[in-house]
């Protein structure tokens, strides 16, 4: 089966810094798959790598079967790779409704002319309407951004993520600064998405991590440590000595 995006010997060094060593990955279509390790790890860096925010030293990435190493952002977006950032970064004096139609409108090239021809944009607004509902913020669609919670302002970049039309989705930290019962109904959205998007998501709770991944992957010093299911990653002793030794050293 073809991988939804890989990486082959992917690396990155910062002078003699090695963030990432020839890190190899293959993420499964619909997957929903986490990044951990302790900090530093070089989780970040593996995501810019995969975004374009950064250029390897070394490697290639594919999304789908096209190499796109080379790549600038904003042609992975086009292609199916979109990524939300562990700051939002929203548009607070609009709704939520208005953030995500511009969204569906910039995604079809008229992003410019919005405002101006909502009327005519029933199509983007039916569609922005429809991401909002499956984010369970459709009661929240006339709330400016700035109004809104922290827990639902970070469903509203996901709303905004969703409206370039991903196949693969990247979320970073999506939970951080969200209290945990938020952060949980949070995930158990994330969770709902539909199978044509493959959800790649670092995250540091790890509560969280083993109730809503179905793989793992831990990175330990910009390298993949192992990778497994939840039931893998948490019976492997090596895995445990790492959190253990960050937790003694902490």
């Amino acid at each position: 089966m073809t991988a939804a995006l890989r990486t082959v010997a992917l690396s990155k060094s910062f002078g003699g810094f090695k963030a990432n060593s020839e890190v190899s990955l293959a993420f499964a279509a619909g997957a929903r798959h986490a990044l951990i390790g302790p900090n530093g790890a070089g989780k970040t860096t593996f995501i810019n790598l995969l975004t374009g925010v950064l250029a390897p030293s070394a490697g290639e990435v594919y999304l789908g079967e096209e190499r796109i190493t080379n790549l600038p952002q904003h042609t992975r977006v086009k292609r199916g790779m979109t990524r939300t950032f562990q700051i939002n970064t929203l548009f607070p004096g609009l709704t939520a409704l208005e953030s995500v139609v511009l969204a569906c409108c910039e995604r079809a090239g008229r992003g410019g002319v919005w405002w101006r021809t909502v009327a005519a944009e029933r199509g983007a607004i039916d569609e922005a309407r429809e991401i909002l509902a499956r984010l369970r913020l459709d009661a929240d669609a006339d709330t400016p951004t700035r109004a809104l919670p922290y827990g639902k302002q970070r469903l509203l970049e996901i709303a905004l993520a969703l409206a370039t039309r991903p196949s693969v989705l990247l979320l970073d930290e999506p939970a951080a600064g969200i209290p945990s019962a938020a952060s949980a109904e949070l995930f158990g959205v994330i969770a709902q998405l539909p199978r044509d998007v493959t959800i790649i998501f670092i995250e540091h709770d790890m509560n969280l991590v083993f109730r809503f991944a179905e793989r793992i992957t831990v990175l330990v010093a910009g390298a993949v440590l192992v990778e497994g299911t939840p039931d893998e990653i948490a019976r492997d002793r090596s895995v445990r000595e790492v959190y253990l030794g960050e937790a003694q050293h902490g």
